[in-house]
């Protein structure tokens, strides 16, 4: 199938459009145009913003073929991650002047539906819904068509698929219902898939990346790869935490950012506050790629924090993944569907997949912690809103500093 907007038919630096444009230095505009170009222009600050504790006026111009084809004020969009990303989150990233995705997990069509209303009821900006493509040998497949009817029937912007790629025959109503596929991939072989099945953007998964993930490229190289070989715009996942990372992200042909794990250490997150307060406060704070977790989803590679119960199991984990969830000596308890009338109190089997939300009561370093790398640079929990904020002023005042730079 064609790219159906054809993208790359616009500037991928549309300087005009801008008052007091800011030119970029010479290494970064080198950089961007090897890499295939991401499409960033900067205009200047505008002080309708500012945080008087990072003595930042709020960043306004900065914008990507992402932004301008959602109406975004940032090219930032938070991940959607199962159990996690829910109503509130999503809502505060898209007030942000970003764009929330709802992570649907395991919900059923009918909590998906109801999630969508609420997060309408917090926003009347863009948000998307992430739909996770796998099969558990315990309930099934964790997305089918009936998901596919909520979301043309709800009329959401647009649909992510992670994981795998979606049929053709999804992706195709979709697209008739006038809703745009995005489709998160590990590889360029993958980024080539999409595109056949349709996609209208792509999210690069960097081996940095927290939760499930089959990729094996670091990010920048992926980055490269995808944008030599793709017209489509392309989000950079993995890692991202500070401003800093935004930059280098866009330096290497991304058009925006999607974030997860500094997004879990947010107020509006529905994680548990002992997993917040790990990612920003935790000992060692580093992850590693595994496939111990998830008897509901078995041996499927997973990024966590490397807590006690990684550390040891983790040279059994071939052994242990294959083995059956044993719910007769669960290591603790959660609620699924919170905030529906679907909710479900259900024991947790050592190594669930699940990760830990404000319900769950459970020792979490018998959990699996999903989070990406760079964590160290969490330095607490804060608002959504000011979380995007920072980030993208932090960025705006590197690539403006090293614009500077290029031309003393």
């Amino acid at each position: 199938m064609s790219e159906r907007k054809n993208p790359s038919s616009e500037p991928l630096f549309p300087v005009s459009s801008f008052k007091n444009p800011i030119s970029l230095s010479r290494r970064r505009m080198l950089q961007l145009l090897g890499a295939g170009g991401a499409a960033l222009a900067i205009g200047p600050v505008e002080g309708a913003w500012a945080d008087p504790g990072a003595g930042r006026a709020r960043p306004r111009g900065m914008t990507t073929r992402l932004s301008r084809r959602y109406h975004l004020d940032f090219p930032f969009v938070g991940a959607g991650m199962g159990f996690v990303a829910l109503p509130e989150l999503v809502a505060a990233v898209s007030n942000a002047g970003g764009l929330g995705v709802l992570g649907n997990g395991a919900e059923p069509p009918p909590a998906t539906a109801l999630r969508i209303d609420q997060i309408r009821a917090l926003t009347q900006r863009p948000f998307g819904v992430d739909f996770f493509l796998a099969t558990s040998p315990l309930f099934g497949p964790t997305t089918v068509s009936e998901h596919i009817d909520v979301a043309i029937a709800k009329q959401v912007p647009l649909v992510v698929f992670h994981f795998d790629l979606p049929p053709a025959e999804w992706v195709e109503r979709l697209h008739n219902a006038g809703i745009d596929v995005w489709v998160q991939v590990p590889s360029l072989p993958d980024a080539q898939a999409a595109v056949a099945v349709g996609a209208d953007v792509l999210i690069a998964q960097g081996s940095e990346a927290g939760g499930h993930n089959k990729s094996t490229t670091p990010l920048k190289r992926l980055l490269r790869e995808v944008r030599r070989e793709v017209s489509l715009p392309v989000l950079a996942a993995g890692g991202i935490v500070t401003g800093g990372d935004v930059a280098s992200a866009l330096a290497h042909g991304a058009d925006g950012v999607w974030v997860g794990s500094r997004l879990v250490a947010s107020e509006e997150a529905y994680a548990h506050p002992e997993y917040k307060r790990r990612l920003t406060r935790g000992p060692g704070r580093n992850t590693v790629t595994t496939r111990l977790f998830g008897p509901e989803l078995p041996c499927l590679p997973y990024r966590v924090v490397n807590n006690r119960v990684v550390r040891e199991n983790f040279d059994r984990q071939d052994e242990l993944c294959v083995l059956p969830p044993d719910f007769a000596q669960p290591i603790g308890t959660t609620l699924l569907f919170p905030g529906t009338p679907f909710a479900t109190q259900v024991p947790l089997p050592k190594f669930t997949v699940l990760v830990p939300t404000p319900d769950t009561v459970v020792d979490l370093d018998e959990m699996g912690l999903a989070a990406g790398q760079n964590i160290h640079r969490i330095d607490r929990v804060k608002p959504a809103a000011r979380i995007v904020e920072e980030m993208m002023a932090e960025a705006w005042e590197q690539l403006e500093a090293e614009r500077v730079a290029g031309v003393r």
